[in-house]
C-alpha cells in the first residue's frame, strides 16, 4: 500500500484526541481498513470470476418443458403442491454443487469423467442415453421459441430456422466469455416471470403455507406433476452441462465456495421463477377451471384473465427461455458426445477449423428446428417421451455423481465428507421414491 493512498492518510485522524490514539496505533487502523477495503474488492472479483455455471444451468432449467410443468402444476392442482418447487430447488443446488465439485477436481466433464474412471463403453452408454433424452427437449425448445413467436403470428417454419441460425453463429463465432455476457443478457428476461407472479394477484398466504408444508397428492395425476416437476427442475443435462461448463471456465477446487454462491443464487431464482409461473397460473387459471397442454396455452389463456400485459409478459419470458435453453442444451449434449469419444470440447476452440464439438451442437440444433419447423408435426409424443426418459436418467446420474465425487482416488482432497455423503444418499431416496410413484 502505497503512503500516497489518500484514504490511509485520513484514517488516523478518527480520533486525534484518543489518549491511546498513538501513532503506531493510527497506522494500524489505516493498515485494517485498507486491507479491508482490497479484501471486499478481491472478494467481489473472486466470485464475478466464477460467475455463470450455476446461473446458466439453474436458469435454464426453466425451459418451455419446465414452464408447462409449472403451468400445470398450478392450474391443475392450485396451490396445494407447491412445495415441491422449494423442495427441488435445495436439491438443485446439492447436485448442481456435486457436479461443479467433480468437475473442478478432475478437470472433466461428465461423460469424460465417466470414460476416464469406469470404461468406454459406459462412457459411450452415458452419451446414447442423454442424447436420446436431450434430443427432445431440444426440440421442445425450439417448439417454445415457435409457440411465443407465434404469439404476434410468426409461422414455425420461419422462427425456428432463424433462431437456429442465430444461435449457431452466436456459439461458433463468439468466445467463452462473448456467448457467457449473451446468455446471461437472455437469462434476464426470466424475471417478467415474477412481475407475472405479483399481477395474478393470488392468495399470499395460501401461497407461503403451502409453499412451506408438504400435502402429498390423493390421486396418480398429483404423484406425476410432483416427479415432473422434480424431473424439469433437476434434469439430468443441465447436471451435466454445469460440470463440463464449469471445466470450460476454468473452475478449480480453490474457488469452489465463491461458485456456491453462484450455485446458489442460479438455483433460488429458479426456484421463484417457477413458484412464480406455478402461482400465476393457480390464481388465475385453476380458479376459472382453465386446463392447459403447453406453455403456449398458458399464455393465451391469461389474457382474459390477467390482462393483455401478462399475456406479453408471460410471451416474452417464454421465448427468452426458449432461447436460453435452445443454446444451453445443445451445449450440454455436444459437450457430452465430444467427451464421449475422446474430442476436445470447449467454446474457446478454434472454430476456422473443423470442430467435432460444433459440429455435433449445429447438427442437433438444425435437426430439432427441422423437426419443429414440419407443419402438423405432434411434437408431444416426442416431448413426452423425452421427458420419460429424463426421470430414469435422473436418479441414475445422481448415483454416478455420489459415486464419483466419494472416490478419493479420483476426488483427492476434495472428495466429499461423511455428512455430505448421508445428505446426498437422503436425496437420492427421495427421488427414488418420487419416480417410483409413476408406477403405482
Amino acid at each position: 500500500m502505497s503512503e500516497q493512498d489518500p484514504f490511509v492518510r485520513k484514517l488516523p485522524r478518527i480520533h486525534p484526541q484518543h489518549p491511546h490514539a498513538t501513532a503506531h496505533h493510527k497506522r494500524g487502523v489505516a493498515t485494517r481498513f485498507a486491507q479491508f477495503r482490497h479484501k471486499g474488492a478481491g472478494a467481489i472479483a473472486a466470485f464475478l470470476a466464477v460467475l455463470g455455471p450455476g446461473l446458466l444451468a439453474g436458469l435454464s432449467d426453466d425451459d418451455p418443458a419446465g414452464i408447462t410443468t409449472y403451468s400445470v402444476l398450478g392450474t391443475d392442482f392450485g396451490y396445494r403442491l407447491l412445495w415441491i418447487i422449494p423442495f427441488s430447488t435445495i436439491l438443485l443446488v446439492q447436485f448442481h454443487m456435486l457436479a461443479v465439485r467433480i468437475g473442478a477436481a478432475t478437470g472433466k466433464g461428465f461423460v469424460a469423467v465417466i470414460r476416464q474412471h469406469w470404461g468406454r463403453f459406459w462412457g459411450y452408454a452415458a452419451v446414447v442415453g442423454l442424447l436420446f433424452a436431450n434430443f427432445g427437449t431440444i426440440c421442445a425448445e425450439y417448439a417454445g421459441i415457435s409457440a411465443a413467436l407465434g404469439l404476434i403470428q410468426v409461422p414455425a417454419w420461419l422462427s425456428a430456422p432463424i433462431a437456429g441460425f442465430l444461435i449457431c453463429a452466436v456459439v461458433i463465432f463468439g468466445s467463452f466469455h462473448r456467448v457467457e455476457r449473451i446468455l446471461l443478457l437472455i437469462s434476464a428476461s426470466l424475471a417478467l416471470y415474477i412481475v407475472d407472479g405479483i399481477l395474478a394477484g393470488p392468495d399470499w398466504s395460501a401461497v407461503v403455507h403451502q409453499s412451506l408444508i408438504p400435502h402429498f397428492p390423493s390421486d396418480h395425476a398429483g404423484w406425476v406433476a410432483i416427479a415432473a416437476t422434480l424431473g424439469t427442475t433437476l434434469a439430468p443435462w443441465g447436471l451435466a452441462f454445469i460440470q463440463s461448463y464449469a471445466v470450460d471456465k476454468k473452475i478449480t477446487v480453490a474457488s469452489l465456495k465463491w461458485e456456491r454462491v453462484d450455485v446458489v443464487i442460479g438455483s433460488i431464482l429458479t426456484g421463484v421463477i417457477g413458484l412464480a409461473i406455478a402461482v400465476a397460473c393457480a390464481a388465475t387459471l385453476n380458479k376459472s377451471g382453465i386446463h392447459i397442454v403447453d406453455a403456449s396455452d398458458a399464455a393465451a389463456a391469461l389474457k382474459p384473465l390477467a390482462g393483455s400485459f401478462a399475456t406479453i409478459l408471460f410471451g416474452v419470458g417464454l421465448l427468452g427461455a426458449s432461447l436460453l435453453a435452445a443454446a444451453i442444451v445443445p451445449l450440454a449434449t455436444a459437450y457430452s458426445i465430444a467427451e464421449g469419444i475422446g474430442a476436445p470440447a470447449s467454446l474457446d476452440l478454434d472454430s476456422k477449423h473443423f470442430q467435432f464439438f460444433y459440429a455435433a451442437f449445429v447438427v442437433l440444433t438444425v435437426a430439432a428446428a427441422s423437426v419443429v419447423s414440419i407443419p402438423g408435426l405432434p411434437l408431444i409424443p416426442l416431448i413426452y417421451s423425452s421427458q420419460v426418459v429424463n426421470a430414469v436418467l435422473l436418479p441414475l446420474h445422481a448415483i454416478a455423481l455420489y459415486l464419483l465425487a466419494s472416490n478419493t482416488n479420483l476426488m483427492g482432497d476434495a472428495v466429499i465428507g461423511f455428512k455430505n455423503r448421508v445428505a446426498v444418499i437422503l436425496s437420492i431416496l427421495l427421488i427414488l421414491a418420487c419416480v417410483a410413484a409413476l408406477a403405482i
